[in-house]
């Protein structure tokens, strides 16, 4: 089982963790600030024990979730070695930046026309979300880039929380987050909320306020099948 450091601290850059197991090219520690794939969140880069962090993966086994991190070059650590990891951070608060701004989008959607999101996908800086529009409303992307940039520029703070599963269910503030399909094992969920207006179960990682995100600019708005309409945005400096 690997302790996840970046669902508590999303600005831990460096740390150092002990080597658990070793397969192929990959590493697990026992910790990690690295954040691996999912979510539509991509993994995070950098370095660990010296070498290159290229992929980065979390398996399911009888133990718990372990990360494993694909390395490049050698040779590799040793099991119950230390070693020492930092995270490329220009790229991972890029991304922090782009998935704060995702949620802030799917917030003032919701607000506004009540359309929950169904996909998505980012890239530092870049991303694309998929909501349930049909059609998408008249003069959408010059509205929807203005609330976006009002609510970014209103300096709301961005809260981790962890809350007992129970508790989570009956959130009635969790909108647009199917809580009951996370696994019955998983216990606690971590709620992000951008406070007064988003609340979502959410693992990736973000910036401590909205004012930190920049500006977002919608750049294309594309028809995905009736009823599903693709937003794809940039987050650009102030």
């Amino acid at each position: 089982m690997t302790e996840l450091l970046y669902l508590r601290d999303a600005y831990l850059a460096r740390f150092t963790a002990t080597v658990t197991a070793v397969r192929g090219g990959a590493v697990a520690l026992d910790r990690t600030a690295f954040y691996p794939t999912g979510g539509g969140q991509p993994h995070d880069t950098g370095t660990l024990a010296g070498l290159p962090v290229v992929d980065v993966r979390k398996e399911v086994g009888d133990a718990g979730e372990g990360v494993w991190h694909q390395l490049l070059g050698g040779p590799l650590p040793a099991v119950g070695d230390r070693v020492d990891g930092e995270i490329d951070w220009e790229r991972r608060h890029r991304l922090m930046r782009t998935h704060s701004a995702l949620h802030v989008l799917c917030g003032v959607i919701w607000n506004e026309w009540r359309v929950p999101v169904t996909g998505g996908n980012m890239e530092p800086l870049v991303a694309r979300m998929d909501f349930e529009f049909d059609p998408v409303p008249e003069g959408f992307a010059a509205r929807v880039e203005q609330l976006v940039n009002a609510e970014l520029a209103a300096d709301r703070r961005i809260e981790v929380a962890f809350l007992p599963r129970d508790t989570a269910v009956h959130d009635a503030d969790l909108i647009r987050t199917k809580v009951n399909m996370i696994p019955e094992a998983v216990t606690e969920i971590r709620v992000v909320d951008i406070v007064g207006l988003d609340k979502q179960a959410d693992g990736g990682t973000h910036v401590n306020s909205t004012a930190e995100v920049g500006r977002l600019r919608v750049l294309k708005l594309e028809n995905k099948g009736k009823g599903n309409k693709r937003v794809r945005v940039e987050i650009v400096d102030t």
